[in-house]
């Protein structure tokens, strides 16, 4: 019971994984400023990292998707 009140107690995370499944980073919050997206969390669970994600980073990335890629992003959530 203690274990489920204090996995109740945590704030949400979300980690990042390598190819061997060990954990590269670890993101805590996701915020707007301004026009940027900032992403603040840990890499290798040590080192606090705050980065920012601005409009022109965020159309870059689109272009490296193809439409395979796009539909498996947005069912992805949807997926066990």
């Amino acid at each position: 019971m203690n274990a489920a009140v204090n996995a109740a107690k945590k704030p949400p995370q979300m980690r990042v994984l390598d190819a061997s499944d060990k954990e590269l980073m670890t993101v805590r919050k996701i915020e707007r400023d301004g026009n940027a997206l900032v992403i603040r969390g840990k890499i290798f669970g040590a080192m606090p990292m705050v980065a920012k994600l601005t409009p022109a980073e965020a159309r870059a990335a689109l272009r490296l998707l193809d439409a395979r890629t796009i539909w498996f992003l947005l069912t992805l959530l949807f997926r066990k």
